[in-house]
């Protein structure tokens, strides 16, 4: 039994999602891209599109709490991949408050979106995931995820090319 609760996010937990997405980017990519640039990531910017992610429903965003603190998020829902069936879902978010890394978060939250995803009835997932985040693959593949070869793209992130390569696991 896990310490941390998961629930659906309200539009009051922006802010603490917000934090959560910058200091979790700023561990996880230093020196993988510019300090100036992960210095600059605005937690204002970042509320603001989970106020309105949470609002429209688009994703679906949950969060752990440790207590009364937002600890991690998950945000999930089909597949924004083209040509995916409906029965495809995606994580396109999981992120853990740095503090809280291998503590058993990014599985609650995990636990959240796998539930979610099924009683939307997909029974497939996708994440894609930075080919150098090397925690974020070993979490993901631990959870039973396989990467898929021929997926590997690349992606600018501010003036950084950074390789992505899409999992994808059974539901069920």
């Amino acid at each position: 039994m896990s310490r941390y609760q998961v629930r659906p996010a309200t539009l009051r937990d922006a802010k603490a999602i917000a934090d959560v997405h910058v200091s979790a980017w700023q561990a996880a990519y230093k020196g993988l891209l510019p300090d100036d640039y992960l210095n600059g990531l605005s937690v204002d910017k970042r509320a603001a599109f989970w106020r309105e992610a949470i609002d429209l429903f688009e994703p679906q965003v949950h969060v752990a709490t440790d207590g009364d603190a937002i600890v991690g998020f998950v945000g999930f829902d089909r597949s924004r991949d083209a040509g995916t069936p409906s029965t495809t879902g995606e994580i396109w978010a999981l992120y853990v408050a740095p503090a809280h890394w291998g503590k058993g978060v990014g599985l609650a939250l995990w636990d959240a979106a796998r539930d979610g995803l099924e009683d939307e009835g997909c029974t497939k997932v996708t994440v894609w995931v930075h080919l150098r985040n090397e925690r974020a693959l070993r979490f993901h593949e631990l959870a039973g995820f396989k990467r898929e070869m021929p997926s590997a793209k690349t992606t600018m992130v501010g003036t950084t090319k950074l390789e992505e390569i899409r999992l994808q696991r059974p539901l069920g």
